[in-house]
């Protein structure tokens, strides 16, 4: 059954049917009475007489669509497959989640920008979950405004709109103040504000301010809302609670370092939902999250892979019983929350059973003691490698190059978790990074080794931390520049967000760093190497970064040492789009395709963000994840340079291999950096590790 929306509606009494059925038709199924029908009818198996029963109509009308539906192309053998799974994953959802009902965008390619997309859905859907004389609260953030933006209903009366928190006088367009305008004029409703500050100075001036008798009669309108609109933010550096300026008087880190994973009206949940307590808790004027777990309808509008772990928390949480969000955000949170039954009925493909004879529970690897297999890996760097590294202060968490630092010259320290090989480790030498901070697999290495490589790497001309954009590699290294700064250590910080794939590119600093790492570190290491001043080489490692372009692709998952089992599962005819390097899932999940048909869909959209033109000049990495072959590799870039050949791009320098692996994981990932003189010059500037030489 392939499921076509219908602008036209034929005959007087679909009209009027239609009409009668259109505020009760379930959010996933849009405006379309037909597509309700005959999901219901092809997908559910329900009988004309059961669907006319759901729908509220006569089972004549129903007879009808569905022979219309025929008749007009609309079915065929199929759901239409972008319907099909925005169908599926917002039916799963509701019913996983207990959700009242659901909305989930169909991917469309990255042709408009996400926050658009979801706010344009939204702003389609709040016709059927508002009614006259509701008092709505609304929350802040691009999302919440973008659904004000799109908005016009002039059908309501007596509505009320609320501001759920208190406000601010910051500049950006999204404010708590803006949000509910926005939404209020888009509803013709009354706006009542909070007419206090979000955050206050103290426990103190908040109760101040609540006995005041203006702010008391605005949090009565507030408690008596039966409706609330809000986003979320996620804890990424780059998110709305980091941009906002609403917490500049007290530091995130101490909710990162208890578990918090999302920010719902301005009040931190963990994981599971639960409220995290914090320094804010009695300076916060707004909504509480017992307040809004009160409130009958409650309408969450996000999406965006990195927002999954908090989306999840507030599904977890209850705060929330409806969701308007994107297929892929669907998609990643029902499988972090492991439901994997969905990926075959996505597919469209029977699942696939093993016989007993050819299962297997777990991965074959060299161990020894599973636990101790970071600590072994790092005795053997060191002793492998002792030409090039030295242990500070007798620690293998924290490394200096043997010939790196030097007085004068700005440090360069990077790190991260273990698990990545030849990533970090193999990075630091001479004309490369200078020292590196090691962590567990896939985790952050703590601030202390960061401060001895920072203190071990500095000439006394200032310390350049660059790393991967991750919530916990952002905690540890911020307490760490904060510490060295206190010993007189002057350091900057370059996150790297190559990946085009973790978000949009109008949330281009929320983006992961993967495999393009080593183009960055390699143009820092130069710069920092051939006596360039901090702030050159801040400047130049910015540049690189953003002129970096990186997707990667799984074919299976990578396994843990502890577990020797897969982290998820993909299916034997699938693969992961949009693969980070920490062992999650990816973005999508797709078909399998050929090598070249792989290597097309990377190069197109990063040739949508490149905008290179012909005769400009560009660095390729073809990395490996680590269970990748390099015969498979090189075929890959075989296809990567006719692309670039055939727009007159010149190849100035090209690496195939192993640079930034996840484990055991079957999969590889392409970086194209953007060249221009200075960053060819920089990238071709000698520099010696112990895997990295360039004379």
């Amino acid at each position: 059954m392939t499921t076509r929306a219908s602008s036209s509606r034929k005959g007087g009494a679909n009209r009027g049917a239609s009409t009668d059925t259109s505020d009760a038709i379930p959010l996933r199924y849009g405006d379309d009475p037909y597509v309700w029908a005959c999901w219901l009818y092809y997908e559910d198996g329900m009988t004309q007489s059961e669907i006319a029963d759901a729908m509220g109509v006569s089972r004549a009308t129903v007879n009808s669509y569905l022979a219309e539906a025929r008749e007009k192309g609309i079915v065929h053998i199929s759901l239409e497959p972008a319907r099909l799974a925005s169908l599926t994953i917002a039916q799963e959802l509701k019913r996983h989640f207990g959700l009242t009902d659901c909305l989930v965008v169909p991917s469309d390619d990255n042709a408009r920008p996400l926050i658009d997309r979801l706010g344009g859905a939204a702003a389609q859907a709040l016709p059927k979950l508002l009614k006259s004389g509701d008092t709505l609260a609304v929350a802040w953030g691009r999302t919440v405004l973008s659904v004000g933006e799109h908005a016009d209903i002039a059908t309501l009366q007596d509505m009320t709109v609320v501001q759920a928190t208190g406000g601010t006088t910051a500049t950006f367009s999204y404010t708590p103040e803006l949000c509910a305008a926005a939404i209020a004029q888009a509803v013709s409703a009354r706006c009542v504000n909070i007419t206090a500050p979000a955050i206050v100075r103290s426990p103190t001036m908040r109760e101040m301010l609540l006995d005041e008798p203006l702010l008391q009669e605005q949090f009565e309108t507030l408690a008596r809302a039966n409706r609330i609109l809000f986003g979320i933010s996620s804890l990424r550096p780059n998110s709305t609670i980091h941009t906002s300026g609403f917490f500049e008087s007290v530091s995130l880190q101490h909710y990162l370092a208890a578990g918090a994973v999302g920010v719902v009206a301005g009040r931190f949940i963990d994981e599971r939902g639960r409220p995290v307590a914090g320094p804010l808790d009695d300076r916060t004027i707004g909504i509480s999250l017992d307040m809004l777990r009160e409130i009958g309808t409650r309408i969450l509008v996000a999406g965006g892979f990195d927002k999954v772990p908090a989306l999840l928390a507030a599904l977890r949480g209850g705060y929330a019983n409806v969701l308007i969000t994107d297929a892929a955000t669907g998609h990643g949170i029902l499988r972090a929350d492991g439901v994997t039954s969905l990926d075959a009925r996505l597919s469209q493909k029977p699942k696939v059973t093993q016989t007993a004879s050819s299962y297997r529970t777990h991965v074959k690897k060299f161990l020894n003691n599973p636990n101790q297999v970071v600590e072994e890996m790092l005795d053997g760097v060191v002793r492998a490698h002792a030409g090039y590294l030295l242990p500070i202060n007798g620690s293998n968490r924290a490394l200096v190059a043997r010939n790196g630092p030097r007085s004068g010259k700005v440090g360069l320290v990077i790190g991260g978790g273990t698990g990545h090989e030849p990533c970090f480790l193999s990075y630091v030498g001479k004309g490369l990074a200078d020292a590196v901070a090691v962590g567990n697999i896939f985790s952050s290495p703590p601030p202390d080794p960061i401060v001895q490589c920072a203190t071990a790497a500095s000439g006394g001309a200032g310390v350049l931390f660059v790393y991967g954009n991750y919530a916990g590699d952002v905690m540890n290294f911020e307490m760490a520049a904060e510490l060295a700064e206190e010993k007189g250590i002057k350091v900057r910080t370059v996150l790297t967000t190559d990946d085009i794939a973790s978000s949009p590119i109008e949330d281009r600093e929320g983006r992961r760093g993967v495999a393009g790492n080593f183009f960055i570190f390699k143009i820092a290491g130069a710069a920092c190497d051939r006596g360039l001043s901090l702030d050159a080489c801040e400047a130049v490692t910015r540049k690189a970064n953003l002129r970096t372009y990186t997707v990667g692709v799984a074919l299976e998952p990578c396994s843990m040492p502890q577990t020797r089992r897969h982290n998820f599962e993909i299916g034997p005819d699938d693969m992961e789009i949009g693969m980070g390097i920490h062992g999650e899932p990816g973005v999508t999940r797709e078909r399998i395709k050929s090598a070249d048909e792989i290597t097309d869909s990377i190069m197109d959209n990063i040739f949508k963000e490149m905008k290179a033109a012909a005769g400009d000049r560009v660095a390729v990495l073809v990395n490996s994840f680590g269970a990748t072959p390099m015969m498979e590799l090189y075929i890959l870039f075989r296809r990567v340079a006719q692309r670039l050949e055939a727009k007159n791009i010149r190849i100035e320098a090209n690496w195939i291999g192993h640079y930034c692996t996840s484990l055991d994981m079957v999969g590889a990932s392409i970086s194209i950096l953007h060249l221009d003189q200075e960053l060819t010059e920089l990238l071709l500037h000698p520099c010696e590790t112990a895997f990295l030489r360039i004379n």
